[in-house]
């Protein structure tokens, strides 16, 4: 078998990947598929680049749901460009990494203001644009512009490790499995290329039991004629995420409204609504007398845990129910509970404070 991986080339192996594409491309709704690109149709780029923001650390069934709704709501980018960031932060809750949304409203500005609507489509030029990165810009290049791009996410990622069993340990390994890719990108059907490696990742090659017996590349997969296929891609030992602690308070009103607070508008969660916290760190929360929005005879609800990227989040979760304030500060607002968008760590804490009875059911 080590024979025949060395005999196949990248063409070979661009044609057997894009004849499985033809038969096996996932249905998304941002997608134009094989069938359709041969007969002349072309993704809109403000598709493929919302698409492609939404799907950076958010599954495609998540994605699927929202992207939707974002695309009913701003149908074209000057549309969304046009729209108040916070319409467009609420509408992002619960998506997370929500530097994410501001970079798409700065993005969409930009090339509205800029560049007339229009997308430039060149990787060079995109990752000019607000919050277009590397990978971001090259899946752009490739599937809205057919331009040959090296298009590497995380299933990427992992197809090529195994195929050509890449040794060094992810972080640094990732330097090699991009030069792979380089190699492997053909200049025939790129956009389909980029798309037919991300399903073969989703659909065939996944992190856990890979279905090595339908890949079409199983026979010149290093990983699969070593036997182990899922001990690639190799990762570096990681260590144990550190833990912030806080406390998030639950002012509700009478009528079970509840306040809310939008955050500063850099750093985690920046610009989003939630409940008012304390700061977070790793030497415990601050005294709710201190930290609380308002006097009130605050009762312990319970502790929520959340996990961020790089640490886990401990809110000690506080609730008591006031008179609502007719002037609120210029931060705050009251809202219905039912149908606040609140990013997740918000709604988990809200929902414990209204498990242990505040606010109406």
């Amino acid at each position: 078998m080590s024979a025949r991986v060395e005999k196949e080339t990248p063409r070979t192996i661009a044609a057997r990947l894009l004849a499985w594409y033809d038969a096996h491309a996932r249905d998304l709704p941002w997608r134009i598929g094989p069938a359709a690109r041969k007969q002349g149709a072309r993704p809109d780029p403000y598709a493929v680049w919302l698409s492609e923001v939404m799907l950076q650390q958010t599954t495609a069934a998540t994605v699927r749901r929202r992207y939707a709704d974002f695309i009913a709501r701003w149908p074209t980018v000057e549309a969304l460009a046009a729209a108040p960031l916070d319409e467009v932060l609420g509408a992002w809750a619960g998506l997370g990494y929500y530097a994410r949304a501001r970079n798409l409203h700065a993005c969409a500005r930009a090339v509205a203001r800029d560049r007339g609507g229009a997308f430039p489509d060149t990787e060079e030029e995109l990752r000019a644009l607000p919050g277009v990165g590397r990978y971001t810009a090259a899946a752009i290049a490739a599937i809205a512009f057919d331009r040959p791009a090296a298009v590497v996410d995380g299933n990427v990622e992992r197809v090529l490790a195994r195929l050509f069993a890449v040794e060094t340990p992810l972080p640094a390994g990732k330097t090699a499995i991009r030069a792979k890719a380089e190699a492997l990108a053909p200049h025939e059907r790129p956009g389909d290329f980029a798309q037919a490696m991300m399903d073969l990742g989703a659909m065939v090659c996944t992190p856990r039991k890979p279905a090595c017996g339908v890949c079409p590349l199983s026979d010149v997969c290093r990983a699969r004629r070593d036997g182990n296929p899922e001990l690639y891609p190799r990762k570096a030992p990681r260590g144990d995420k550190p833990v912030r602690r806080g406390a998030a308070f639950a002012l509700f009103a009478p009528d079970g409204a509840v306040l809310l607070e939008r955050r500063p508008p850099e750093g985690l969660l920046g610009g989003m609504l939630g409940l008012p916290t304390s700061p977070w760190t790793e030497d415990g929360a601050a005294a709710p007398s201190r930290a609380a929005p308002a006097r009130a005879r605050w009762r312990h609800a319970g502790a929520v845990r959340h996990a961020f990227t790089h640490f886990h989040l401990d809110l000690d979760v506080y609730a008591a129910v006031g008179a609502r304030r007719k002037k609120p500060a210029a931060n705050q607002l009251w809202a219905d509970p039912e149908t606040a968008r609140l990013p997740t760590v918000m709604r988990k804490a809200l929902d414990r404070a209204r498990g242990a009875g505040f606010g109406k059911p």
